[in-house]
């Protein structure tokens, strides 16, 4: 399959609610939550008014088919805390994965922004995408029963 990968604008904020719905789905078989869980508080932080100035990532979509979204990474600093690393977003869509597109998000988003000298994500402690986050120099920081915490120090 054949992709691109752009920049996100202010006007994917759509696409970013359902890319974040998708990241919340990363066990395959498990039941998947309430669409709704998106707009919970510690979620919504990662989407609601996309476009602030900090935000940054990609989209990648089917050459083909532009309406066809297939993964996104992005990036938005915490306005809670000042001092705490940004923290990165990621998804590839379910029946898309390990097909290379995870690995040409990354790499688009750290080749645009070499600067970001801290960046955390949080992925479950099970996920295979903790080895692909490994490759980009991303480091386990701690970690739970239910969560890795990851860091890239730049």
């Amino acid at each position: 399959m054949d992709y691109l990968i752009r920049p996100l604008t202010p006007e994917d904020e759509p696409i970013l609610w359902e890319m974040l719905y998708q990241a919340l789905q990363t066990h395959e078989g498990q039941t998947a939550p309430a669409p709704e869980i998106v707009r919970r508080p510690e979620y919504a932080r990662f989407v609601e008014d996309w476009g602030r100035e900090g935000d940054a990532g990609f989209l990648a979509h089917d050459s083909a088919q532009k309406s066809q979204v297939l993964g996104a990474v992005w990036c938005r600093a915490c306005l809670t805390e000042h001092d705490a690393a940004p923290e990165l977003a990621f998804t590839v869509t379910s029946g898309h994965r390990r097909r290379g597109i995870g690995a040409a998000l990354l790499t688009q988003w750290v080749r645009a922004n070499p600067e970001q000298s801290r960046v955390l994500l949080r992925v479950a402690p099970t996920s295979p995408a903790v080895r692909l986050y490994e490759r980009f120099g991303f480091s386990v920081v701690a970690q739970t029963d239910t969560s890795v915490t990851m860091q890239r120090e730049g």
